[in-house]
C-alpha cells in the first residue's frame, strides 16, 4: 500500500483508477494526448496487462478487460497490434492462445 496506508489495496486501486481515468478522459477532450509520455504509457498499460492477466487466471469467467460502449473496434485493433509487435507474437501464436481451455 502506498505510503505504509492502512486502506485495502482494492479501494484503494479503485480512488487511482477513477483518477487516472479522468485525467485520461481530460487529455483527450483537450486533445492533449501527445502531451502525456509514452513511457508512462507504456509504464501503466505493462501493469495493468500483467493485472489482469493475474485475475483472469484466478476468476472462473475472466471480467471484461473493456468497456464496450466505451471503446471502438478500430482502437482495440490499434493497441492489439502494437502489443502483439511488442512481443514479437504473430497470429499463429494468438491463435493457439485464443482457444485454450481453462
Amino acid at each position: 500500500m502506498a505510503g505504509g496506508s492502512a486502506e485495502p489495496v482494492g479501494t484503494e486501486f479503485g480512488g487511482c483508477a477513477e483518477a487516472l481515468a479522468a485525467m485520461a478522459e481530460r487529455a483527450l477532450a483537450t486533445g492533449a494526448a501527445s502531451q502525456i509520455a509514452s513511457a508512462d504509457i507504456e509504464r501503466v498499460l505493462t501493469a495493468m496487462i500483467k493485472l489482469y492477466a493475474a485475475k483472469a487466471e484466478v476468476e472462473a469467467t475472466p471480467p471484461h478487460p473493456v468497456s464496450a460502449d466505451k471503446i471502438t473496434p478500430t482502437e482495440v485493433v490499434v493497441v492489439i497490434s502494437e502489443m502483439m509487435r511488442a512481443v514479437n507474437l504473430n497470429l499463429f501464436d494468438l491463435s493457439m492462445w485464443y482457444r485454450r481451455a481453462r
